[in-house]
């Protein structure tokens, strides 16, 4: 018996010195590799038809969202993928916090949202504009009132026209994705796009023979910023807010956007924003 007995407790020694030796290689190796030792993948939801934020480059997910985002996980030293949902899908994914742990398309923080969802600090500065033909006698979002205007439904620029038109009015056409909202425009069935103004002037840029100008009006549309998207109470947000301030704080926040946009961003807003 105690020659078992004996046995037995230089068995369950070696077992814990042999567990604890793995868990601390595991964890070392994550360090060499510059990575975290989590071995969890966050999976981001997004709606890819947002040019330049977000789009279809083929089978590929890219713009300057989806290059953000990989700055801020490595930073962060996080994995991550991202799968393309709709808006719809991707709203209610993170909401029901099962497949997705977060949401990045070209989010605006509204206080409407933040009742259903948490944001990350704000990493992007925008704001919407009106897309007329050239020779149009739109001047601001006033003179929208009695036009035809194709807005991305959910979107900011559905609750200002819905403000300005009113709840109910036929002549603001709701739609999927902003792809389908322009698409009405260049086919005759809209006086106007309302749209965030990185996406106007990204269309604007994209097909210069279709004689499109941008209708900038500060009085009725003010700034807004976006964030990343989180179901409520995750703990995501805690990780990323610093990688996000690191990335802006580091230059290499300013490089991507010039990249995308050409030109400097004002990282002083984003940085004091709320």
């Amino acid at each position: 018996m105690k020659k078992w007995y004996f046995i037995a407790i230089l068995t369950l020694v070696a077992a814990v010195v042999l567990s604890g030796c793995g868990a601390k290689n595991s964890n070392n190796a994550g360090s060499e590799a510059g990575n975290s030792s989590e071995d969890v993948t966050y999976m981001f939801a997004t709606d890819a038809a947002y040019a330049p934020m977000e789009y279809m480059d083929k089978d590929n997910i890219t713009g300057f969202d989806i290059e953000f985002l990989d700055l801020v996980m490595q930073e962060a030293g996080l994995k991550h993928e991202v799968k393309h949902t709709g808006w719809d899908g991707m709203l209610e994914g993170v909401k029901q916090a099962n497949e997705f742990q977060a949401g990045i398309s070209s989010i605006s923080i509204t206080d409407e949202r933040k009742q259903t969802y948490d944001y990350s600090m704000p990493y992007f500065e925008s704001i919407n504009v009106i897309m007329v033909k050239e020779g149009s006698d739109i001047k601001s979002a006033l003179d929208l009132k009695g036009k035809k205007v194709a807005v991305q439904s959910g979107t900011t620029a559905d609750i200002l026209m819905t403000g300005i038109m009113g709840e109910g009015n036929t002549d603001l056409k709701k739609f999927d994705n902003n792809a389908v909202a322009l698409l009405e425009l260049d086919q005759g069935g809209a006086d106007a796009v309302v749209a965030d103004i990185a996406i106007v002037r990204d269309y604007i840029k994209k097909n210069p023979d279709k004689k499109y100008v941008e209708v900038s009006d500060t009085t009725n549309f003010t700034p807004e910023y976006y964030g990343i998207l989180y179901p409520k109470g995750s703990d995501l947000k805690a990780k990323l807010d610093p990688a996000i301030k690191a990335v802006i704080e580091n230059g290499k926040y300013a490089e991507l956007y010039k990249k995308w946009f050409g030109e400097e961003p004002n990282t002083a807003n984003l940085l004091n924003a709320k």
